[in-house]
């Protein structure tokens, strides 16, 4: 799904819709994201992916008469989003993973993300965030943390710990320079040079720290090509509508349904356990949503 540059052109009604459309595209990427990186390198899968997703954007840049002519200041900006989002954010998370990082506290630690960008949007953004919306942040964590629960496991990598953590800085990082950027390009552009910022950063790691490989499996493709439709040009392109569109702390606020829409996504596709704790944990999170998103 690739969004217009005029927004007037998106009816309101689907415009209502597009934070649940987000929601189940992002929350499908977790059940792919194990089979790549057993498959390939981390690295080497998402140089491959963001390949790919370039190429994609830059056809539709094409076909939509979009110049991908920018000034230089915009292309830093976008290129620099790119790095820290598809780079340092995906890079952490993938590498984390496949090193032996469990899923769920991989997920419970990026989920803090809306709470620092609740502490930062303000100073940075000049955002104010309301005690309701605080309300729903600490409910949607909660909620989060339930359905993801304490199967941690005896060992954590350290190096996957850490990798998380400046996956989330990256993530938080991101969200925040995205919002604040100057240039208004079509989405198609921006996402165009954002896809070549993370191409980039994981060819630099390649190049200097790892020995890349990907085993081109019917797994993995199938797996790599669901991230690369579904969530680099459909999730990826609505949340950077979201985030022009709304205050920083709304949007990802929505996060926090994320890890139960993946547990209901793994019970029903993958026949998973479904819990009463994950339902209890989804409530509790689509009710901080709800009152973190909610207009006062």
């Amino acid at each position: 799904m690739i969004l217009c540059k005029n927004k007037s052109s998106i009816k309101p009604e689907m415009i209502r819709i597009f934070p649940l459309i987000f929601i189940l595209l992002w929350s499908s990427a977790f059940i792919t994201t194990k089979p790549i990186v057993d498959n390939s390198d981390p690295f080497a899968a998402l140089a491959f992916r963001f390949f790919f997703v370039a190429i994609g954007f830059y056809v539709f840049c094409i076909f939509s008469k979009n110049s991908v002519i920018i000034k230089r200041k915009s292309f830093v900006e976008s290129f620099l989003s790119g790095v820290l989002f598809h780079g340092v954010y995906l890079g952490g998370v993938f590498y984390s993973i496949s090193i032996g990082m469990p899923t769920s506290l991989a997920a419970l630690i990026v989920t803090l993300q809306p709470i620092l960008t609740n502490a930062l949007s303000g100073p940075i953004l000049n955002e104010k965030v309301s005690k309701k919306q605080w309300a729903g942040v600490f409910l949607g964590f909660g909620g989060a943390s339930i359905v993801l629960g304490l199967d941690i496991g005896s060992d954590i990598p350290f190096l996957g710990f850490i990798a998380t953590i400046i996956a989330l800085i990256a993530i938080t990082t991101s969200t925040i320079w995205q919002k604040k950027l100057s240039n208004n390009l079509p989405l198609s552009v921006s996402n165009f040079y954002q896809a070549i910022g993370g191409c980039f950063f994981h060819i630099i790691i390649i190049i200097f720290f790892v020995d890349p490989f990907i085993y081109f499996s019917k797994t993995f493709l199938i797996a790599i090509s669901h991230q690369i439709l579904l969530v680099s040009f459909g999730a990826f392109t609505i949340l950077m509508f979201l985030i022009k569109k709304n205050s920083a702390s709304k949007t990802v606020s929505v996060f926090f349904l994320i890890p139960p829409t993946s547990a209901f996504m793994a019970w029903f596709f993958l026949n998973e356990t479904l819990t009463t704790s994950d339902i209890v944990g989804f409530f509790i999170a689509s009710v901080g949503v709800y009152l973190a998103t909610r207009n006062e």
